[in-house]
């Protein structure tokens, strides 16, 4: 078989697998196809994802179906604002030796240790918790007394937020923002969505999602991402993409030099590129066009830029920037 045709066959088994993993989920999460086609693109890209949504919107119920249905180990923290960073990455426990009486220190593994981990109204805790997680989402590895842990893979944070208008609440910061590869808003339901919902949970039993892949299939999957063929003229796309976010870059439009106070970090580039792949393979192509990248710009770039004091006043929205990014930017 050439490497055309074995490359066409992962192509095929990659979609394949994806629509199954859809079709499960689906049995518990009603609408939402963006959350969830965006939340599959970063677990198998092997990024984390931060969803924004008022309480009540089934993002709890996303992450357990995801985990059900990829067979993933899974763990929730419920950040709250008494919450210490040893809550979430452990802490060296005092035990005996031996009937002598002597004690030696042996680590307790904190939640963080998982595959899957949900970070529930993560802007609840204060940002010395929120720091925690720091190395983890980027490293997949945790460091206490000078020993160092790696996780199991794959491990993703799916961390879940309230809007900052509601009261008890800590923005992120920029640092730990970056980390994220997609921000999605999950948006309130339709009227047939919501009339779904109440018949799937109250008037019908309902249904589990079974198993359709394992942590072996996902990272099998992710070695395909490397045979997608990314072009030197989208990469550069993808490039002025990320510049044009930046007020002193010379591709960045009147808008973002008014109202932007720090644009996008080398991270959205990477963002871009790896969504697109991803977006590539579901469209059975082998490699990445401007329409994959621009697919995937909304939740890769929104979350990564600053605004300045003019555009907070104004109230800009950073998807409005980035919207017109899209049409501004030529390939």
């Amino acid at each position: 078989m050439t490497d055309v045709a074995m490359l066409e066959q992962e192509t095929q088994r990659f979609r394949d697998d994806l629509a199954r993993v859809r079709a499960e989920v689906g049995k518990t999460i009603v609408g939402q196809p963006r959350v969830v086609e965006g939340v599959l693109t970063a677990l198998l890209c092997g990024g984390h994802v931060l969803l924004e949504g008022v309480p009540g919107l089934g993002k709890t119920e996303l992450v357990k179906a995801l985990s059900r249905t990829l067979d993933l180990q899974f763990r929730r923290i419920q950040f709250t604002p008494d919450l210490m960073p040893a809550d979430i990455i452990g802490t060296a426990m005092m035990n005996p030796t031996g009937p002598s009486g002597a004690y030696q220190f042996d680590f307790k593994k904190g939640p963080i240790f998982t595959q899957l981990l949900l970070a529930d109204e993560i802007n609840r805790a204060t940002p010395k918790t929120q720091s925690a997680l720091l190395e983890t989402m980027q490293e997949g590895s945790v460091t206490t007394a000078g020993t160092t842990y790696r996780l199991d893979q794959p491990f993703v944070v799916l961390a879940t937020q309230n809007p900052l208008e509601q009261e008890g609440t800590y923005p992120l910061p920029e640092a730990q923002l970056d980390r994220f590869l997609f921000k999605f808003e999950v948006p309130f339901p339709t009227r047939a969505e919501l009339n779904e919902v109440v018949s799937r949970t109250i008037l019908k039993q309902a249904v589990e999602p079974q198993k359709v892949m394992d942590a072996a299939r996902i990272l099998s999957l992710r070695q395909v991402l490397e045979k997608v063929v990314v072009a030197d003229a989208i990469r550069e796309y993808a490039v002025a993409l990320v510049l044009a976010t930046h007020p002193e870059s010379e591709f960045a439009p009147e808008r973002v030099k008014r109202f932007v106070r720090w644009g996008a970090s080398p991270r959205a580039a990477q963002a871009l590129v790896l969504g697109g792949k991803i977006q590539a393979l579901v469209r059975g192509q082998s490699f990445v066009s401007v329409e994959e990248i621009r697919a995937v710009a909304l939740p890769a770039l929104r979350h990564r830029l600053l605004l300045n004091f003019e555009g907070e006043a104004n109230e800009i929205s950073t998807d409005t920037i980035v919207q017109e990014l899209l049409t501004g930017v030529a390939p």
